[in-house]
């Protein structure tokens, strides 16, 4: 069984690393996927006979690292699937970028149309059906001129598809290593990680944040000499 970093467990939730290239749940590569190996761990760790229930509440891309929840009973399922909906589940990412923001901060807002046939999405008029609102913030970090790559925060505020690659490639800021939306790095791994997740309890109700970093090294240096 692969090594599965926990960062967080208790009765009804349990927090892990998800580490890039694994799917969140099964998919036809029939690799192995976040959703399995977790409940292997739960199997073995409790030596539990039989299926174990796990609910996936949330979804990283597959290349895409970092902090996921899953839910270990039906209720907790339910309960951080509505936190979703009520936007109570909040998610923040770091990203490597080409170029330099002319703003340090900001806000993206587009309207995102979904191409089911080669799975991609991008930037239309809003008046184009089944287009959806996306709005994201960002913050600039760190800027390495040498390599023209900035370090950014994410903060979602709609979960749409591929909508980080997307807004910020039509910004003209696509995220390095991105094979589908970027311009630089092709053939390396996107720099694009969920680094901190806000839930509340499905039981206790208490408000959790969970963080978790990439490996400061190859493209993620830029990320040594910043307190995130």
């Amino acid at each position: 069984m692969q090594n599965l970093e926990v960062i967080y467990e208790d009765n009804h939730i349990i927090v892990v690393k998800k580490q890039p290239n694994i799917p969140s749940q099964a998919d036809k590569t029939e690799d192995m996927d976040m959703l399995t190996l977790i409940k292997e761990y739960i199997k073995e760790k409790y030596n539990k006979s039989g299926n174990v229930y796990l609910g996936l509440v949330h979804r990283l891309d597959r290349p895409v690292g970092g902090v996921m929840v899953f839910a270990k009973t039906s209720k907790a399922a339910s309960r951080l699937s509505d936190q979703v909906r009520e936007k109570i589940f909040k998610k923040k990412y770091l990203a490597v970028v080409d170029g330099k923001f002319e703003n340090a901060t900001g806000s993206l807002e587009d309207y995102l149309y979904k191409d089911e046939r080669n799975n991609m999405s991008k930037v239309v008029n809003k008046d184009k059906k089944n287009a959806k609102l996306a709005k994201l913030d960002y913050e600039q970090l760190a800027y390495n001129e040498l390599k023209n790559l900035s370090l950014v925060r994410v903060n979602l505020h709609t979960g749409r598809h591929h909508q980080i690659r997307v807004q910020l490639s039509h910004a003209g800021h696509s995220i390095f290593g991105d094979q589908k939306y970027g311009t630089r790095g092709q053939g390396k791994q996107i720099a694009l990680w969920a680094y901190e997740l806000t839930i509340q309890h499905p039981v206790t109700k208490e408000e959790m944040t969970f963080k978790c970093l990439p490996e400061s090294n190859g493209t993620w240096c830029i990320l040594r000499d910043i307190e995130i």
